[in-house]
């Protein structure tokens, strides 16, 4: 370690307008900083509340942040995610420098760091990524393809030859796309004229607003599971997650208290009675431009009838109807998902970057 650099941890306020939320709101102030330097913009920066809220330490998750400071300056950040119910082998690094310390030495130190803390808690698996503004033509030249052969990312960026000078292997590339609202006129109804014959009348859609029904708790919890192991993770090596009602209601309730509002559409098959599908979009009032789309996912027994294009038609709905302040909506698709991004495509989604995914394993 570089003699003069002190690395710090952050110890987390009990709110943001505490007497000892200083560091904290740096802290913010510097992940800010950073996200601008990469995209341009605050579209993926969450509020300091949602930030504080979902950095806590729960049942689930544990998670620990560190910083640097140049000349009293905070200049650099890192973070260890370790979750806490499963994939207990791994450890989701990261370390982050502001471009005019770029060189410095400074990120390569808090990630040695962040390793070294991650293998005295026996994780021997870590896991990271870095981010591209601009999608590649994954076949062109000085592109760097990850294990799955599909996409790419620019293999002369700082991010990538950071994470191969430190042993990562690129497994995956995440696609982020972005939709403008209002969706033109007649394009929604036109795609649900086309999805609503193929999933016939077998399925019912409903729709609620952060709190699902009791009735559907576990149902839910279900397909919450099935995130972990029915979509695409090429070979990031993860456990099947387990979800039941607490869980559900414990996302329910972080989500609320970091200021999100979560509107949830599910298509119901009605000869089982059991939920075939989910959708979940996000906005706050901290940022009444922008929504996320979260999760989607379509049980397998039902794929195929369209339930992914009717989830999500609703949800678009409702936040057109009841959030006009959105302008756009953000989401991100493993490049391999090769459904899901045509529905994306369909509804207007058009490219707008990308994450490598990457994986280090003792």
């Amino acid at each position: 370690m570089t003699p003069s650099l002190r690395i710090e941890p952050l110890v987390l306020p009990s709110s943001t307008d505490s007497p000892a939320a200083k560091d904290f709101l740096e802290f913010s102030e510097l992940s800010d900083a950073l996200i601008l330097e990469t995209w341009g913009n605050l579209d993926l920066a969450a509020p300091r509340e949602a930030r504080l809220e979902s950095w806590r330490d729960d049942d689930y998750k544990q998670l620990q942040f560190y910083f640097v400071r140049v000349d009293g300056r905070m200049v650099a950040r890192s973070s260890i995610g370790l979750p806490q119910a499963e994939n207990l082998h791994v450890a989701l690094v990261r370390a982050d420098v502001l471009n005019e310390f770029s060189g410095s030495k400074i990120g390569q130190t808090l990630l040695l760091h962040a390793e070294e803390i991650a293998a005295r808690l026996g994780r021997t698996t870590l896991q990271s990524y870095t981010e591209h503004p601009a999608s590649l033509d994954s076949h062109g030249p000085g592109t760097l393809r990850p294990a799955t052969g599909v996409g790419g990312v620019p293999a002369d960026s700082r991010g990538v030859t950071f994470a191969l000078a430190a042993g990562y292997t690129l497994e995956q590339i995440t696609q982020f796309s972005a939709l403008d609202l209002p969706v033109p006129d007649g394009t929604l109804d036109a795609l649900e004229r086309k999805a609503r014959p193929i999933a016939g009348n077998r399925y019912d859609l409903l729709a609620w607003t952060d709190h699902c029904p009791d009735e559907y708790v576990d149902q839910l919890a279900v397909l919450m599971s099935r995130m972990s192991t029915d979509t695409p993770a090429a070979e990031l090596h993860f456990d099947p997650q387990v979800w039941d009602a607490a869980r559900v209601r414990h996302v329910e309730d972080e989500w609320k208290q970091s200021g999100l509002e979560s509107l949830v559409s599910v298509a119901r098959h009605k000869p089982s009675g059991e939920l075939a599908a989910y959708s979940v979009l996000q906005h706050s009032g901290s940022k009444p431009w922008v929504a996320v789309q979260e999760d989607t996912l379509v049980a397998r027994p039902h794929r195929g009838n369209r339930l992914g294009m009717l989830v999500k038609i609703l949800n678009l709905r409702r936040l057109e109807a009841e959030r006009p302040s959105v302008e756009r909506i953000l989401t991100f698709n493993a490049a391999e998902n090769e459904h899901m991004l045509a529905i994306n495509v369909a509804l207007g989604f058009r490219p707008a970057g990308c994450s490598g995914e990457w994986q280090r394993r003792g």
